[in-house]
C-alpha cells in the first residue's frame, strides 16, 4: 500500500470514527484478508512484479532481463534497483537506499540481494521455502525508551511459557508499541530487566517489538520470579535439560494449549480454514462447540435449532451469510495433502519442511502411525528397533525430533483424533516424491558420505530429490546406494558390511 493511499485511508477511517491502521504493512495485509472483495478493491493497493510462477515459454535468463521485460509489458516494478559485481558496490548501494528511504512512496525495512543468473539460482536451490540465492539486508531498527510496567506469562500451543513485557505505550518507527516479548526466563536475567525500569525498545525488521536493554534502573528493584506452574491450568511447568523454555505439562487439558493448537490447525499453511479465525476459536471454545479438531468438522451437523440452543447464525458477530461461508470453508478444507495435515497437528518440532520429508517417506498417515507405534517400546522408547532406525535415517530427523513425534502418537487421545479425522472427515492424499522424470534413482534411498568435490552436499541432495530419490542421513538395510566422496568414513564401511551398493562421486555424476 503506497504511503499516499495509507494516509488517505486512515484519514477517511478517522472521520468515520473507525480505528486507524498502525502502518501500511498492516493495512495491506488486513485489506487482502477481507471476505468482501469490494472492501479490498476500495483500499488502493498496488503491486510490484518481481518474480514468476509457471510460464509456458521462458523469456529471460537473468533477474535483470525479467525485470526489464515486465516493465516493457506495463507491470510496475520496485525501483530503484541495480546490478553489481562486488561486495563494496552492494554495501554502497544499501547505504544509499537507507538515506533515500524516507522519500520513497512505499515503506521498506531493507533490501534484497539476488544472484542474477537463473541457471545459478536453480543450482543453489531452496532450504524449505527460503532460497539460497537471495538474502535480505535489513536496515538498523528504530529505537525508543519507555517504562516496563509489568511482566505477564503467555502460554503457547506447545505449552511454552513466554514472558511478555507490558510497556508504557511508545511510538517506534511510526507505530505505537505497548507489548514486547522477553522470550524466556534466561533472557530476563541476561538483560537484567525489572518492572519499573526504563528500557530500550526497538522493532526488529521494523515489525516485531523487542527489548534490547535497560536505559535506567528503577529504585528498589525486585527481581521477577518466573512461575513453575502454568498460569492457565495450574499444571506443573518443567524445564528440560538443555532447554531455555519452561513448558506446561497440561497438554490438551490446558485451555491455552488447546486453543492455540486449534488456531495452528486452522492456519493458512495447515488446514487453511479461511472463515474460522482465532477469535472464533476462542468463542467456540468458551461455548464448548469446539474442543478438538474433530469438532470443527461436525460443527455444521450440530448447528441447528434443535441440536443447539443458540445456532451460530444467532450469535453476536455472526449471521446467516457468515455462517454459510464458515461451513463452506470448513468443507473446502476436507481435501488435504498428507504433509499439510501432519503439519496441522501441531506436533512439536514438526515444521513444514520436516512434515514434507516425513510424508514422502511414509506416504500416508496409516503407515506413519503404525511406524511410530512400532518405534515405541513397552515402557520407554525402544531405540534399538528397526522402526526407530528407519525414522532417524530420514534427513534432518534426529533423536529429539523423533522422540517428540513418537511421543505424540503414544497418547491415545492424539491417535483417536487422527484416526477419526482420517476415517470420517478428511480426504488425505499422499505427497508425490518431487520427481520431474523417470530415473534409475526414483524411489531409491541414497546416502552421501565424505567430501564431494564436483558439487556441494546440499546441491547433490537437491538433485537426488529432484529425481525422485529419498536422501537419508544414515546407512541401513533399506539404503539402496551410498555415494562416497573424498575421505568417506564409517558410513562407507557400514555400506560394505550390509552389502549396500556404493558409487564414487564420478559414477554418481555420470549416472545423473
Amino acid at each position: 500500500m503506497p504511503r499516499s493511499s495509507f494516509l488517505a485511508l486512515n484519514t477517511a477511517r478517522a472521520k468515520k470514527g473507525e480505528a486507524v491502521f498502525a502502518n501500511p504493512r498492516n493495512a495491506a495485509a488486513g485489506s487482502l484478508r477481507q471476505l468482501d472483495s469490494n472492501i479490498t478493491a476500495s483500499r488502493n493497493l498496488s503491486l510490484f512484479a518481481y518474480a514468476l510462477g509457471e510460464v509456458s515459454t521462458p523469456f529471460a535468463t537473468t533477474q535483470e532481463q525479467l525485470v526489464k521485460k515486465l516493465e516493457e509489458w506495463g507491470f510496475q516494478t520496485a525501483k530503484p534497483y541495480g546490478l553489481f559485481d562486488d561486495v563494496e558496490q552492494l554495501i554502497a548501494y544499501y547505504e544509499g537506499i537507507e538515506i533515500k528511504r524516507p522519500a520513497l512512496e512505499y515503506d521498506i525495512d531493507g533490501i534484497v540481494y539476488k544472484v542474477n543468473d537463473f541457471a545459478l539460482q536453480e543450482r543453489l536451490g531452496f532450504v524449505a521455502r527460503a532460497p539460497r540465492w537471495a538474502i535480505a539486508h535489513k536496515f538498523a531498527a528504530e529505537k525508543a525508551i519507555t517504562i516496563l510496567k509489568d511482566i505477564t506469562i503467555q502460554v503457547g500451543r506447545t505449552g511454552a511459557l513466554t514472558p511478555v513485557a507490558t510497556l508504557e505505550p511508545v511510538t517506534v518507527g511510526g507505530v505505537v508499541v505497548s507489548r514486547a516479548t522477553l522470550h524466556n526466563e534466561d533472557e530476563i536475567i541476561r538483560k537484567d530487566v525489572h518492572i519499573g525500569d526504563k528500557i530500550i525498545i526497538q522493532r526488529a525488521g521494523d515489525v516485531i517489538p523487542k527489548i534490547s536493554g535497560v536505559a535506567e534502573k528503577a529504585q528498589n528493584r525486585v527481581a521477577f520470579i518466573f512461575p513453575d506452574h502454568c498460569p492457565v491450568c495450574g499444571s506443573i511447568a518443567i524445564r528440560e535439560e538443555g532447554e531455555a523454555i519452561r513448558r506446561c505439562t497440561g497438554g490438551l487439558f490446558c485451555g491455552a494449549q488447546a486453543t492455540q493448537r486449534l488456531k495452528h490447525f486452522i492456519s493458512r499453511n495447515a488446514m487453511n480454514i479461511d472463515g474460522l479465525g482465532g477469535r472464533s476459536i476462542e468463542q467456540f471454545w468458551e461455548d464448548e462447540l469446539i474442543r478438538s479438531p474433530v469438532d470443527i468438522y461436525t460443527l455444521e451437523s450440530r448447528d441447528s435449532d434443535k441440536g443447539n440452543l443458540t445456532p451460530i447464525r444467532k450469535k453476536e458477530g455472526w449471521g446467516a451469510l457468515s455462517t454459510k461461508k464458515l461451513f463452506d470453508s470448513i468443507n473446502n478444507s476436507r481435501d488435504i495433502t498428507f504433509d499439510r495435515f501432519l503439519f496441522a497437528l501441531g506436533i512439536r518440532q514438526i515444521g513444514q519442511a520436516t512434515a514434507k520429508r516425513l510424508a514422502i517417506h511414509y506416504r500416508n498417515i496409516e503407515n506413519l502411525q503404525t511406524a511410530m507405534i512400532a518405534a515405541q517400546g513397552k515402557d520407554s522408547l525402544d531405540h534399538d528397533c528397526e522402526a526407530y532406525e528407519d525414522l532417524i535415517s530420514i534427513e534432518d530427523i534426529g533423536p529429539a525430533v523423533a522422540d517428540d513425534l513418537i511421543g505424540f502418537f503414544a497418547e491415545d487421545h492424539n491417535r483417536d483424533i487422527v484416526q477419526s479425522l482420517a476415517a470420517n472427515h478428511l480426504r488425505i492424499s499422499p505427497v508425490a516424491a518431487p520427481s520431474t522424470q523417470e530415473h534409475e534413482f526414483s524411489g531409491k534411498t541414497l546416502v552421501f558420505t565424505g567430501t564431494l568435490e564436483q558439487m556441494g552436499r546440499s546441491e547433490a541432495k537437491a538433485k537426488a530429490e529432484s529425481l525422485g530419490a529419498k536422501v537419508s542421513g544414515s546407512v541401513s538395510k533399506k539404503t539402496d546406494f551410498v555415494i562416497t566422496g573424498k575421505d568417506a568414513g564409517s558410513k562407507a564401511k557400514k555400506a560394505i558390511a550390509l552389502g549396500v551398493a556404493t558409487l564414487s562421486e564420478d559414477e554418481w555424476m555420470a549416472r545423473i
